[in-house]
């Protein structure tokens, strides 16, 4: 999306090309991908840094952050409508509606950590009724209570500023504080936890402290970074919070964190089974599965970028130029996962290796099975960038219900059951069940990418009907 200054000074000629479209998403996506890829380098250091403190530690730091982080990414996706709903403004050159959906979001963002809140508060009770151990159940409890006091910033800092700036054209904003929230979150971990820099020593729980002072400074420096840049100071001027609005945003997101959540709850529910395999399969599912997450980051961010750019053609009334910007991003997705996973063909062994000592007898059966799953995942990896790109470009175009059902059909009706009848009644363990993730993510792929055809496809036909050629909007994007 071209700066506030081209928008003001140059006036808009026609659709974009498609090179124009790949260049604009792509320096769009790169600096949301550099955020998502800074947010995982922050639970690296988390586990680098618990590991220190005995297996115990790491045990209940990992499973409580990936508690914190599961429940905190699902609201997230109720905030994507954020996102849509300011690109549509700007598309319409209705700039003067982005303030109310700016503080009606922050509104929506605060209220949604009410319940992220009250659950993290549980989290012994809960891992309890599950039958955890005991003394795990009770430092999980500790560590999530602390993390539960920085709910209100994650989804402000992460969940609501990543919606919200890239629509308005400060992705660069997202980029640089998500890195230096990488060396704040490091220079507190290892303080909090051993008592270094003149810091209270706290154990494995100042990890969870480090994290939560961490996503709130980080709330703070993006939220002060919007309201002081003269710049961007007209997207934030003081307005009520609506309420319609506010349940508007509600009723576009809240698919989207049920579409995030019938997808985690298969790789969970994956991993489950895998681990009933036995240690090898389990170690060498979680390599395997670490490798593709990384890579995933970049159609991720591709996703999330087509969504504010279908958004605004949508918005500015030019459905071509939308439809357009969907397949190049989708484009942009699958050739990216293309190369990704011919690096997973051609050296396997050398990414395993990473991981464990290859010249280890004691690793050499978690080591060719977790070659063999990266050749897997060279498949996987192409239909999760296609269905990840393909549900950001319904969202652009405000569909997220009828993609949730689609989504759920995918992983739970065909993905869940293929992945079983493989690993146990065909005999190939581990490889099937990751052949089945690789099934419902083809079909979720196909799924999303046919409904952005036929609905952009409607779309351009409609306007060609009602104004004979397409119409361009008074200013350019």
């Amino acid at each position: 999306m071209p700066s506030h200054t081209t928008r003001a000074t140059n006036p808009y000629q026609g659709p974009p090309t498609l090179s124009r479209h790949a260049v604009d998403t792509a320096r769009l996506a790169a600096p949301l991908a550099i955020a998502q890829l800074s947010q995982m380098a922050m639970g690296v250091t988390d586990t680098i840094l618990l590991g220190s403190l005995g297996p115990d530690a790491l045990a209940a730091g990992g499973l409580g952050a990936n508690l914190f982080f599961v429940v905190v990414t699902l609201l997230q996706g109720v905030l994507t409508s954020v996102s849509v709903s300011v690109a549509h403004a700007r598309g319409a050159n209705a700039e003067d509606r982005v303030p109310r959906i700016y503080w009606t979001g922050l509104l929506l963002s605060v209220l949604l950590a009410v319940p992220a809140f009250a659950l993290l508060s549980y989290a012994e009770e809960i891992l309890l009724a599950f039958h955890e151990p005991a003394t795990l159940a009770r430092n999980v409890g500790e560590y999530c209570a602390m993390l539960r006091w920085g709910t209100p910033g994650s989804l402000i800092g992460i969940g609501m500023m990543r919606a919200f700036l890239p629509a308005i054209g400060a992705a660069k904003r997202l980029l640089w504080v998500s890195i230096g929230g990488v060396f704040v979150n490091g220079f507190l971990n290892y303080g909090l936890i051993h008592g270094a820099y003149g810091l209270p020593r706290e154990g494995f729980v100042g990890s969870a402290a480090a994290t939560t002072i961490t996503v709130w400074l980080t709330a703070f420096a993006l939220v002060a970074l919007l309201h002081l840049r003269p710049r961007y100071r007209h997207f934030v001027l003081a307005a009520r919070p609506h309420l319609p609005l506010l349940g508007e945003l509600f009723g576009i997101g809240w698919p989207v964190a049920i579409t995030y959540g019938v997808e985690s709850t298969l790789f969970l529910a994956t991993g489950m089974m895998v681990g009933l395999l036995g240690e090898s399969p389990l170690a060498a599912h979680q390599i395997a599965l670490n490798v593709a997450s990384v890579a995933f980051m970049v159609p991720l961010a591709i996703g999330q970028a087509a969504n504010v750019r279908v958004g605004y053609w949508i918005g500015a009334g030019v459905p071509v130029a939308a439809r357009h910007a969907g397949f190049v991003a989708l484009a942009l997705g699958v050739g990216f996962m293309m190369c990704s996973g011919l690096v997973l063909i051609v050296a396997p062994h050398a990414i395993v290796g990473l991981y464990l000592h290859l010249d280890d007898p004691a690793n050499a059966r978690t080591v060719s099975l977790a070659a063999s799953l990266l050749g897997v995942a060279a498949v996987f990896q192409i239909v999760d960038g296609m269905q990840t790109v393909g549900s950001g470009c319904l969202r652009g175009l405000k569909d997220t219900r009828v993609p949730m059902l689609a989504a759920a059909f995918g992983y739970w009706g065909v993905g869940f059951p293929t992945g079983y009848v493989l690993a146990f009644h065909c005999g190939l363990g581990a490889k099937g069940l990751w052949w089945g993730l690789a099934a419902g993510l083809a079909s979720v792929a196909v799924l999303m990418t046919l409904r952005f055809h036929r609905i952009s496809k409607r779309l351009v036909d409609a306007s060609l009907r009602s104004d004979g050629v397409e119409t361009a909007p008074r200013r350019a994007a």
